[in-house]
């Protein structure tokens, strides 16, 4: 059993945000139909290399980026463009239970395909938006790409070495927040459809995931009206929390109280930055952080990493080695909590893929499908769901409208 077996999604969606969404629901059990658009499909099916299994259409294989949102899902080809297409999506809104769509706004309406027309095929369905600025306010109609939110929801002003360049997240955070958002937010929809009967619209949008992921940084400015600043791999509130230099090599280290500031001079021996008065309170560590990380940084520097992170777990302390990709997909951590899982791809053979954050002791979570061949699954939601016999298969397909 799983928690979401019960729940069709139709996803509209392709890229990043829509599609984590959709597999994260997927992950969960819910039944996830991909619309793709004909011969061409999502286009991160073509962000590469690299690409594994056969070449297909313009495509020299799978790109690695479509494999690592698309799983549990069944791709389906239509031409929304078409009238037969258009159709189609409509007869599958009426027996889905969640729609995810993330056209520019307004797109979908000229289709007559927008949230009223298809709550007046299906009152129950949930329909969720994911736009760049959201369905209201001035930008609406903008097309919002992670990078460029990034900088626009003031994500790159905080990120990045103190005197450098602001800088980017190293992965499309917003995009993924912005899935995770709208996945969270159709599970309080079904919730409420439980209640009321009654189905939804959900708006969500990578400007407000973006500043929603400001969290404490926003609180500072909202509350001490100061402009945060770029501080590299520092804590605005918290002295020393930060990225320090061995010997051989990085770690980090985190000090949240005043108990952990005793065990750290202590396991340092440094009786004298126990008692300086300049480092007393974290409030004054903050104030005097360059002198602070000054100090510890020369220290730290007459050991190598494994010494200290010994000496650091010893004590207590929160600290980690700085590790590469290749030295957290081997991380002991990582085997122990299936956080590497294989899926067998139509084309490919055994890829792999990142585990389940979500662990349920009772319903967890499953890959029941590797990621879909572009159509693979087309024949089978028309004839299965819709009824429609295998000549008209044929004649939709003649038609360009799948």
């Amino acid at each position: 059993m799983q928690p979401l077996q019960n729940i069709r999604i139709l996803d509209i969606t392709r890229a990043l945000a829509g599609p984590y969404c959709t597999m994260m629901l997927g992950d969960l059990g819910a039944d996830v139909i991909k619309i793709e658009r004909p011969v061409s499909g999502d286009e991160t099916r073509g962000w590469g290399p690299p690409f594994v299994g056969e070449a297909y259409g313009n495509y020299p294989g799978e790109s690695a980026y479509f494999i690592a949102a698309n799983r549990n899902k069944r791709s389906v080809t239509v031409n929304i463009q078409s009238q037969e297409g258009r159709e189609i999506i409509r007869k599958l809104a009426g027996v889905c239970d969640v729609l995810v769509e993330n056209y520019r706004t307004g797109d979908l309406d000229k289709l007559g395909l927008g949230y009223n027309d298809l709550r007046s095929v299906n009152s129950k369905l949930i329909y969720c938006s994911v736009s760049g600025y959201g369905r209201t306010g001035p930008y609406a109609d903008r097309p919002g790409y992670d990078a460029v939110i990034q900088g626009e929801g003031g994500l790159m002003s905080i990120t990045g070495p103190v005197d450098g360049p602001p800088s980017r997240v190293g992965i499309p955070i917003t995009d993924i927040t912005s899935g995770m958002f709208a996945a969270t937010a159709i599970l309080a929809a079904l919730r409420a459809r439980d209640l009321t009967g009654e189905g939804q619209h959900v708006d969500i949008s990578l400007f407000d995931s973006c500043m929603a992921l400001l969290t404490n940084v926003a609180s500072n400015y909202l509350v001490g009206g100061q402009e945060p600043r770029r501080l590299g791999n520092a804590h605005p509130n918290l002295v020393p929390y930060d990225s320090f230099r061995a010997r051989d090599g990085w770690f980090i280290l985190g000090v949240a109280n005043e108990k952990q500031w005793g065990l750290l001079c202590d396991m340092m021996n440094r009786a004298d930055l126990k008692a300086d008065e300049r480092f007393a309170s974290n409030g004054k560590r903050v104030t005097n952080r360059a002198a602070l990380v000054d100090e510890l940084n020369k220290a730290f520097a007459q050991k190598n990493v494994d010494d200290w992170l010994a000496d650091l777990v010893k004590a207590g302390l929160p600290c980690g080695r700085i590790n590469s990709i290749p030295d957290v997909f081997a991380h002991p951590q990582t085997q122990a909590r299936d956080m590497i899982l294989e899926t067998n791809h139509a084309s490919a053979g055994t890829v792999c893929v990142p585990g389940f954050p979500y662990k349920l002791s009772a319903t967890p979570a499953e890959i029941q499908k590797p990621p879909p061949m572009l159509g693979q699954h087309t024949e089978e939601v028309l004839m299965g769901l819709l009824g429609r016999s295998r000549e008209d298969v044929e004649v939709l397909r003649g038609k360009g409208a799948i």
